[in-house]
């Protein structure tokens, strides 16, 4: 029943998140709210609403090791499940920003903080607002660098209704609230009747969960050939999810932080990161990159099963 409930929960999450990205940016766009701005604050925020309602309720809780976890393994699929599977089935990657010299740092700058802040065994109330700076940071970043991101078309071409919109917003609020907290009660159930760590329920099943808005938008991204898309919602999906969902969760609950229990895999989500910067440095788009990619998720698997 608890697995029912958990795969119900996840759902609920991601068609909430769906709902509040899309609603938000009707508003936007009513409010002549400029495309960048609506792509640098909605959408790279919006695909991690599922991490951050999770871990927020991990948080309430008392489950910090569900909360850390989630980020942990939301940014080794991200970078490892959803941009291999990006470089093996795009036709052609060929970004025409220059990634590395605009955005890869990125990739490094929040786990690196989040290194430094877990060294003593935990994250508080003022790295939760360190956290939230560098967020801050990023966002100027962002406005700065004039990266633009696309939005649905469909969107554009629909009438905006005040009614509709606040209707489905609140609907997409309650599906991810109530899934966040549906999802950490049935997740923490499953992990005691198999005698499963909740560190490992939080990095494989719900960070797989949560990384399924990321990996949806980034496939059709691939798709459709624009992997400047994909790429950059990977890399600002994984600074917000340190950021944000870090930054938040400590705000409500200290976090900690066990990095000889979980060397491992704080380690491949850094070796993860260090690894996209070297692919844009070295403009390695390509499906050899993306078997690279894959062999450090069978690692962590292997790991995690040994």
């Amino acid at each position: 029943m608890d697995i029912f409930i958990f795969v119900i929960s996840m759902a609920a999450l991601i068609y909430g998140a769906d709902f509040i990205i899309e609603q938000s940016e009707k508003i936007a766009l009513h409010y002549n709210i400029s495309s960048f701005v609506i792509g640098a604050t909605l959408i790279a925020l919006g695909t991690s609403l599922p991490e951050m309602a999770v871990s927020m309720s991990a948080s309430m809780k008392g489950s910090a090791d569900i909360a850390v976890a989630n980020v942990i393994g939301s940014t080794i699929f991200n970078i490892s499940l959803v941009l291999g599977v990006v470089f093996l089935i795009a036709k052609k990657v060929n970004p025409t920003r220059d990634l590395f010299a605009k955005d890869s740092a990125w990739s490094l700058f929040p786990i690196l903080a989040f290194i430094l802040m877990g060294i003593d065994g935990k994250i508080n109330f003022v790295d939760g607002i360190l956290f939230l700076i560098l967020m801050a940071g990023y966002l100027m970043f962002l406005i700065s660098s004039d990266s633009i991101e696309e939005l649905d078309e469909e969107i554009l071409k629909e009438k905006f209704e005040w009614g509709k919109t606040s209707g489905l917003l609140i609907i997409g609020f309650i599906f991810v609230v109530a899934g966040a907290d549906f999802a950490i009660d049935s997740a923490s159930n499953i992990a005691r009747e198999f005698g499963i760590s909740e560190w490992i329920i939080g990095l494989f099943l719900i960070a797989f969960g949560t990384s399924l808005p990321e990996l949806t938008i980034s496939i059709k991204s691939a798709l459709n050939n624009n992997t400047d898309l994909a790429i950059g919602n990977i890399i600002g999906s994984n600074v917000a999810n340190f950021t944000m969902v870090l930054g938040v969760s400590s705000l409500i609950n200290p976090l900690n932080v066990d990095f000889h229990a979980n060397f491992f895999d704080i380690t491949a989500a850094f070796i993860a990161s260090l690894m996209l910067v070297f692919i844009t440095a070295n403009k390695l788009y390509n499906k050899s990159a993306g078997i690279a990619l894959m062999v450090i998720l069978a690692l962590v698997v292997q790991n995690s099963l040994a």
